[in-house]
């Protein structure tokens, strides 16, 4: 019966959604709704999402002159003989 009852809430329920969606979802920081009835389909929306979001960051290696490149060797070498 409860069901029932909330039932006849539904639509300002949708509403009162739709509004804190539309209020709180930026360009930068989007919404997304993922339906979570199928779990390989939820997981498939949610791994798009994140590769959407890494490749927009724009991310890039830093340059390394040969001196630091030369330092970085060093340093690998006597961590990897290290006890």
């Amino acid at each position: 019966m409860s069901d029932v009852r909330e039932r006849r809430d539904w639509g300002d329920n949708m509403h009162a959604y739709e509004n804190a969606s539309c209020a709180t979802a930026t360009k930068h920081v989007p919404l997304y709704v993922v339906p979570g009835s199928n779990m390989w389909f939820k997981r498939l929306i949610v791994a798009a999402a994140i590769v959407e979001a890494v490749d927009n960051l724009d991310i890039r290696y830093l340059d390394i002159d040969a001196a630091k490149k030369r330092d970085i060797a060093t340093a690998r070498a006597e961590l990897a003989h290290e006890k």
